[in-house]
């Protein structure tokens, strides 16, 4: 900059160029010119100023998990629609919107479940709320700094919506769903009190977060009490009687050890009619056959699980109201005793829950087996090997292959070693949630 101009003016106040005082007041007065030209002039948002704001276009976004700089805003929120279809999509779509919710630096607003599993004719969702299934308050505890749950009675202006129209259809890419999500997260949006999504299913939506990121949020999920006490239930029933059959059967046995001796396994076994018609529509269209398994291939390969110890207690969690197959309890290997909800004394019991509560009992119930095999095709089997991966993790194992590991996982949709099932760990270096939300044959142990 030329100061040339500014000579004259100090010498006519008797300020000579030479005088180290008057360098000072010189270089002084040129500062404030340069940050008067260069910096940008400031502004407000209807009368706020931004220094009121945290500006979200002021973060970077070189990987989506970067933490917002000050925190998730509460005086700021996102709703999504009523979210639907069976418990574990429900799970996923329900991180989905946490984590758009903290791409936007903005609390989720607690979203409407759906208890039944009608999803396609909206008058049979029969909506439930996110806290009579999991818990509000641990939620946000758990998740403290990370994401957050708010309720409708912390909005202020109800007026202060803006409703965003989520794309669909191929034309709509993941790309495309990002820049938006990016040019909603600007200062232009901070005004409005609420981003209200509208016209998708949150499950649908596209993903752009690795597993890690929804691993994160899974583990802030804590079911209510009564939920957790039902489970409790079932799951001292099937030891129970598990182990007064199996002393009925081994007049030999030290009767004092086999409380503890004998193991519980779980197996979720999926040959319900939809099942079988949707996997079936699966193989076909992406041309393999690993996905779909017949009562006797599950009988089968569950026997053949390399270092089980027999006697054991085996739960079958399947879905009652859509089995055609009264004989699931015939035809197990010598050692193996089957249980299911009917033999356990609780069908009716279970029935008067909705089918989400049922689900999540069954989950828990399977979570806390000994062994547990499921489909890797399969969301719900697929959500209980993450849940068991990361006991494992924290336990310092990070890989099952070739070791006995406890709270072992296994897919019997896939062949592993002596014609059992093949031993599973979640991918948890993921770059997507993909293989969990739809499936794959690609599992690792």
């Amino acid at each position: 900059m030329d100061v040339s101009p500014y000579r004259k003016h100090f010498k006519s106040l008797g300020c000579h160029l030479n005088s180290i005082a008057c360098k000072c007041v010189v270089l002084a007065v040129i500062a404030l010119l340069v940050r008067a030209v260069l910096l940008p002039t400031y502004s407000s948002f209807n009368g706020t100023e931004q220094n009121h704001l945290v500006l979200i276009s002021n973060l970077s976004f070189p990987s989506l998990s970067t933490s917002p700089k000050m925190g998730i805003r509460k005086d700021k929120f996102l709703e999504v629609p009523q979210i639907v279809w069976g418990l574990n999509n429900q799970k996923i779509a329900f991180a989905r919107a946490c984590l758009t919710a903290r791409f936007l630096n903005r609390t989720l607003l607690m979203p409407s479940l759906s208890a039944s599993l009608f999803y396609k004719e909206v008058e049979l969702l029969k909506p439930i709320s996110f806290d009579k299934v999991f818990e509000f308050g641990k939620f946000n505890s758990l998740c403290n700094g990370y994401v957050q749950l708010g309720q409708y009675s912390d909005l202020k202006n109800r007026t202060g919506v803006f409703e965003l129209q989520k794309g669909s259809g191929r034309r709509w890419t993941p790309e495309k769903d990002l820049d938006q999500l990016k040019q909603h997260s600007t200062e232009s949006y901070v005004e409005y009190e609420t981003i209200r999504i509208v016209g998708k299913n949150p499950f649908l939506w596209h993903d752009h977060w690795p597993v890690k990121e929804y691993a994160k949020v899974f583990e802030c999920l804590v079911l209510v009490d009564e939920i957790m006490r039902e489970a409790d239930k079932v799951v001292s029933r099937i030891r129970k009687l598990g182990t007064e059959q199996v002393r009925g059967e081994s007049e030999s046995a030290d009767k004092s050890l086999l409380v503890q001796s004998v193991p519980y396994v779980a197996v979720h076994m999926r040959i319900e009619l939809d099942w079988m018609i949707h996997c079936k529509n699966l193989e076909h269209r992406l041309n393999i056959t690993e996905i779909c398994s017949s009562k006797e291939e599950i009988m089968e390969r569950v026997g053949n699980i390399v270092g089980l110890k027999t006697p054991a207690v085996v739960y079958l969690a399947v879905a009652d109201s859509l089995l055609q197959d009264p004989s699931i309890l015939n035809g197990w290997k010598e050692g193996l005793i089957p249980f299911e909800k009917k033999k356990l004394g609780f069908k009716d019991r279970y029935k008067k829950f909705p089918y989400l509560i049922q689900s999540a009992i069954d989950y828990e119930v399977c979570l806390r087996a000994d062994v547990f095999v499921g489909n890797s095709f399969s969301t719900f089997s697929s959500l209980i090997a993450l849940d068991r991966t990361q006991k494992l993790i924290k336990m310092g194992v990070n890989s099952s292959c070739g070791v006995d590991v406890r709270w072992p996982t296994y897919a019997y949709n896939i062949l592993g070693e002596s014609k059992g099932p093949q031993k599973w760990m979640t991918n948890m270096s993921g770059s997507s949630l993909k293989a969990i939300s739809y499936g794959s044959n690609e599992i690792s142990c």
